[in-house]
């Protein structure tokens, strides 16, 4: 039986939602191993001048404990 843990993520992009979740996942690689999966749980943008700023996500990783 695989022991799974979930840690939640706060990120941005200047490009795209999806970017932002790809920013979080990476982050989370440089010191969390056995990554199974993402959910987003939550999407938002800043706004300025009539124009999309940035993009956040809120992230939730899975990732197998051994």
């Amino acid at each position: 039986m695989a022991v799974l843990k979930v840690i939640e993520l706060l990120a941005n992009s200047d490009e795209s939602w999806e970017d932002a979740a790809k920013k979080a996942v990476a982050q989370a690689a440089k010191s969390v191993d056995n990554i199974r999966s993402v959910y987003i749980s939550e999407q938002s943008a800043t706004v300025k001048d009539g124009k999309i700023e940035s993009y956040r996500v809120n992230a939730k990783v899975t990732f197998e404990v051994k």
